[in-house]
């Protein structure tokens, strides 16, 4: 199978893309925010003209309390929509969605219905291999290549949440595979190769860290990042690693096709929304591409953490 690389410079990010496995447009963020742009520039004058008049008042009237109640008001109006974002950015939203919903009885589903099935996952007739690891008969692969400049003796004593690190190159791939459905036995084609629309809910385990006492670059990661083009000088590095590997429990959600005796899972002709969650204050979202998640929580990484 022929593997079309696109390599990139630092501060730049990009998809691996092949031929037969989907590609950098389709494996990506398909939904869109909860939050409208437009939403935001109405909301946005309508806080500062009530602050205005409430300051008004509060001058004229010599009465604080609506002053009080306004300002109140817009923090509460911005926690709110600021929480959201940060929800979307992270997929909290989508993993709730996709945890609560319950799995389909697929022997009664209809064809078109948006179904949700946990299953082990088999490759089809394309199977992956992990970028950097060469993991191999994987249905989806992603890794990640996270820099940060500046003082390295200052930076090690910041734990990496309080650093700023920069995305600097990306690949990821996933291929048609087969789940075998837990609750009735079938076994599923998931169509999430051929650029099909696809929302990955993997985590990747941080591989190689040069911050602390491991900042010398291994043989094995100076000869990946030498195919790839990536000078690094003077850059901290982090490199994180995902995948789904054949025999692995996988949780996928889409719309069901029974088609030419065929039962298989494919991106929803239209967007489906995830609902409100009232007690975690967030708001629906729109998708429109398959949902993807690992539901093997022992070890679908090897997690260790070196150069």
């Amino acid at each position: 199978m022929r593997r079309d690389k696109h390599f990139v410079t630092l501060g730049e990010t990009n998809d691996s893309a092949a031929a037969s496995p989907s590609s950098s447009s389709a494996i990506q963020r398909r939904w869109r925010d909860p939050v409208p742009t437009t939403l935001l520039w109405v909301l946005i004058p309508l806080l500062l003209a009530g602050l205005g008049v409430s300051v008004f008042v509060l001058a004229v009237v010599h009465n604080a309390l609506l002053f009080v109640g306004i300002i109140v008001l817009s923090v509460l109006v911005v926690a709110f929509l600021v929480w959201n974002l940060i929800a979307t950015r992270s997929n909290r939203g989508l993993y709730i969605f996709l945890d609560r919903a319950p799995d389909s009885d697929l022997r009664t589903a209809t064809d078109g219905q948006i179904v949700k099935i946990t299953g082990v996952a088999s490759c089809g007739d394309i199977s992956l291999v992990s970028s950097y690891e060469k993991v191999a008969r994987c249905v989806y692969t992603s890794t990640l290549l996270y820099t940060c400049t500046g003082w390295k003796s200052m930076l090690s004593y910041f734990s990496d949440r309080y650093i700023r690190w920069e995305l600097a190159h990306l690949e990821r791939q996933a291929a048609d595979f087969y789940i075998t459905d837990a609750k009735s036995g079938t076994r599923v084609l998931v169509k999430a190769g051929n650029n099909s629309k696809m929302v990955p809910l993997i985590e990747e385990s941080v591989l190689v860290s040069t911050r602390d006492n491991n900042r010398e670059i291994s043989l094995t990661l100076k000869k990946w990042l030498d195919e790839r083009y990536l000078s690094v000088d003077s850059h901290l590095l982090r490199l994180e690693e995902g995948h789904v590997r054949e025999g692995r429990g996988i949780t996928a959600m889409g719309m069901l096709s029974k088609k030419n005796g065929t039962v298989a899972i494919v991106p929803p002709s239209e967007p489906f929304s995830t609902g409100c969650f009232r007690q975690y204050f967030l708001l629906p979202i729109e998708i429109d591409a398959l949902l993807l998640k690992s539901s093997d929580e022992n070890g679908f990484m090897p997690g260790r953490v070196g150069p």
